[in-house]
């Protein structure tokens, strides 16, 4: 109840075994422990925590302000509330390659399944946005291997991820795969691919595990599971989904209440009090204090 009945390491485990099971995983993105509980009930594979939606909810941009105590600390408040496996995005890894290898040493204490690393320069950018930097090839293969010897867990997966494409050009950004894997790398993220031809390119050249971006209003056209699961694709994550689905009603229902000094006409589109005390299970509390949940809804 108040923690997952699986361990890190059986999650881990579980999102290893999914990246090799020849099906597509599907990863929603939570910003918070609530939106986690929420996926795993709808029956999704595992939970992404983007860096982009942790920033804007800190009311911050995508540009690497947020530090490695606020990515954890949030990804373990995720990952504790779900029995999924949780991959989170560690931007350019807080640092060079010791602080990289920190970093991964944190996230499987606090029971993260997986994580990705960059390859542009601090400050970055969103992997949708132009005139991206990118780090050289063998300061990022460093960090990379720093990153994997940092293990424990070998099913902890390391992601790395290229933002090439948009800076360098296909061939360079594989070349740049490549290499991230002989470092050490378990899977690749091609970031801003811009059309079908080039995700399957990208596939085509890789071995290992990949990933795709499903972000909205990016470089990227909006393919479907079934599609990307169809060019050879193990993950899809859909990283700032629902963080734009609940800001796009929080602007709404804040537009009415405005103009109209009352929420009544938004009720009906508000989840109940009765579907967020079953989310959270708060009668199950009751086994600790009968006063807990001794009320009717």
């Amino acid at each position: 109840m108040l923690f997952t009945e699986k361990t890190a390491t059986e999650k881990r485990a579980a999102f290893r075994g999914g990246l090799e099971s020849g099906e597509i995983l599907k990863f929603p993105g939570a910003h918070a422990p609530l939106v986690a509980m929420e996926i795993e009930k709808h029956g999704f594979d595992g939970v992404y925590i983007s860096g982009a939606a942790l920033s804007a909810d800190l009311g911050l941009p995508d540009i690497g302000l947020t530090t490695l105590s606020e990515v954890t600390q949030r990804g373990r408040q995720i990952a504790r509330v779900t029995n999924l496996p949780a991959m989170i995005d560690i931007d350019t890894g807080f640092g060079e390659a010791m602080s990289a290898a920190r970093t991964i040493q944190e996230l499987e204490e606090l029971g993260l399944s997986g994580c990705h690393l960059e390859d542009q320069v601090n400050p970055k950018r969103c992997g949708h946005l132009d005139n991206k930097s990118l780090v050289p090839i063998e300061e990022m293969t460093r960090k990379i291997s720093a990153a994997a010897n940092a293990k424990t867990d070998p099913n902890f997966m390391l992601f790395a991820r290229t933002d090439a494409r948009a800076v360098e050009g296909m061939d360079k950004a594989i070349d740049r795969a490549r290499a991230y894997v002989d470092a050490g790398a378990d899977a690749i993220f091609p970031e801003a691919m811009q059309d079908e031809n080039e995700f399957e390119i990208f596939r085509r050249a890789i071995d290992v595990p990949m990933m795709a971006n499903m972000t909205e209003f990016g470089k990227s056209p909006l393919l479907s599971a079934s599609t990307l699961a169809g060019l050879g694709y193990n993950l899809v994550i859909y990283p700032a989904t629902t963080l734009r689905l609940a800001m796009g009603a929080i602007q709404k229902g804040l537009e009415e209440i405005s103009k109209t000094g009352t929420q009544s006409g938004l009720v009906q589109k508000m989840q109940t009090r009765a579907q967020l005390y079953d989310l959270i299970r708060y009668e199950d509390y009751n086994k600790f204090d009968q006063d807990v949940f001794n009320f009717k809804i």
